[in-house]
């Protein structure tokens, strides 16, 4: 059985948690989580990945078991996690690591690649966008409405998105069989959307996410230029990220392996046994651990 260990650290004056396994000595692999869940979306992948490879998953400040600093204390933008993730990296001693990407990760993932090209080993992208073909505007639409304009109006449509409701539609749209995903999965979710103050964390989040696509230009030069081993294995039911968005990474990285799955948004809950072997075989292919 893989030991999987639940530490915190302290990062620029805040706690931030994160699960940890596998050999210290081995490649690293950082798993990103999205929203509205943290790192207990990887309570699979991270020991069946650990025996090879030192694998981080981090709850994002504002997430999960991290402090959860008022919108009033703490500025929550992208750039903002982007410098937790990677002092907390630093704080850890890992500066060279694959990442894996869904959701709210993907753009915290990019500009870790951005600031940092040489410390990306690899990339898996699990319906994480980095291209307009990606955003479902269905979706989308009431995100867009509220960056455009904070109004009563707006913000009540985009407050929808932190109910049970919701939550569990992102899990279950999309999934052949929803028996496979498990409910704690959505209230676990929802009960730490809905701690006093988080609300507000989660609407700065949605503001916050217009300065993302503006960043897909220089996303793809990045690729184009350092063409970086990427593997997009992909929910393909996905009613936020289409898979117009896995096929597009296609378009900067020739080589880039692309797998439509059966699933949706969070596909490692109904998929993780289809998904670990993609996996395995990417990071065998591309990031060895010559020492096992």
């Amino acid at each position: 059985m893989v030991a999987v260990h639940h530490r915190y650290a302290q990062v620029r004056g805040r706690r931030l948690f994160y699960r940890e396994a596998g050999p210290a000595d081995a490649p690293a692999v950082v798993l990103l989580h999205g929203y509205p869940t943290s790192s207990f979306m990887f309570r699979g992948l991270v020991p069946a990945l650990a025996d090879d490879y030192h694998v981080i998953a981090p709850d994002h400040l504002g997430f999960g078991l991290s402090d959860a600093p008022s919108a009033d204390e703490f500025t929550y933008t992208f750039d903002a996690l982007t410098d937790l993730t990677a002092a907390l990296l630093a704080h850890l001693g890992v500066a060279h690591y694959a990442i894996y990407v869904q959701d709210y990760g993907a753009p915290i993932g990019w500009r870790l690649a951005l600031n940092e090209p040489a410390a990306i080993s690899a990339i898996i992208t699990q319906n994480g966008n980095a291209y307009e073909a990606g955003f479902v505007d269905a979706f989308w639409r009431t995100v867009w409405d509220y960056q455009r304009e904070q109004t009563p109006q707006t913000e009540a449509a985009i407050r929808e998105a932190l109910t049970l409701d919701a939550i569990k539609w992102q899990y279950l749209t999309g999934v052949p069989d929803p028996t496979l995903v498990s409910p704690e999965t959505w209230h676990h979710d929802h009960a730490l959307v809905s701690r006093p103050g988080n609300d507000r964390v989660q609407l700065a989040l949605f503001r916050d996410y217009a300065t993302n696509p503006p960043l897909y230009p220089r996303l793809h030069e990045y690729m184009r230029a350092y063409r970086p081993p990427l593997l997009a294995a992909w929910g393909k039911g996905d009613e936020i990220f289409a898979p117009a968005g896995a096929r597009a990474f296609a378009d900067d990285v020739p080589d880039a392996r692309v797998h439509l799955l059966d699933g949706g948004h969070f596909l490692l809950e109904s998929a993780l046994d289809e998904v670990v072997p993609l996996i395995r075989d990417f990071l065998g292919d591309n990031v060895p651990n010559n020492g096992q």
